[in-house]
């Protein structure tokens, strides 16, 4: 019984930790809102935040493998919160020649598909170096 109940907990650990990061990330744009933008069916947005979903998923993932109490994975997942927001002003700050929050106000696709594969990327990164 007590894997069912492991994996319950994580779950709702989990869900959470992702709560939160959506929120924030939601908090740290503020050129739009994030939800109000997939509402109108902004696919730009809706990659943007779904690449950090799964960004923040992958950290909790690899959490969940390496560690060794349920504590461990709540930090490691706030971590992978604050280093996916780390990416997101780094994301911005190398491309000097256009806004990303801009570009993907205005439906970018081709800039929402670069910053999904920032956070996605970045998301292996940070879950690998969990030992």
């Amino acid at each position: 019984m007590e894997p069912f109940i492991l994996t319950l907990i994580y779950f709702l650990i989990a869900v959470a930790i992702i709560l939160i990061g959506v929120v924030v990330f939601e908090l740290l744009t503020t050129k739009y809102k994030d939800w109000d933008e997939i509402l109108n069916a902004n696919h730009a947005v809706a990659l943007s935040v779904g690449g950090k979903i799964v960004g923040i998923s992958i950290v909790l993932a690899f959490s969940i493998y390496n560690s060794g109490t349920i504590l461990d994975t709540v930090i490691w997942g706030l971590v992978g919160i604050l280093l996916q927001m780390v990416a997101y002003f780094l994301f911005e700050l190398f491309t000097r020649k256009f806004s990303v929050e801009e570009q993907l106000k205005k439906g970018n696709i081709s800039v929402a598909i670069i910053s999904m594969c920032v956070s996605i990327g970045l998301g292996f990164i940070i879950g690998a170096s969990i030992t």
